[in-house]
């Protein structure tokens, strides 16, 4: 779940990165993608 989140984030960064430029908004959610992939990392949890 956590790493479907990160995707999903991920993508919405890259897609408001190239496309919108929102500025700000983009590179929360670049952040907040990364700090998802790293606390799954950590955890060590297998997908699910």
């Amino acid at each position: 779940m956590l790493y479907l989140i990160a995707v999903i984030l991920i993508i919405g960064w890259l897609l408001g990165f190239f496309i919108f430029s929102l500025g700000g908004l983009i590179h929360v959610l670049l952040v907040i993608a990364i700090i998802a992939i790293l606390l799954r990392i950590i955890q060590g949890r297998k997908p699910v």
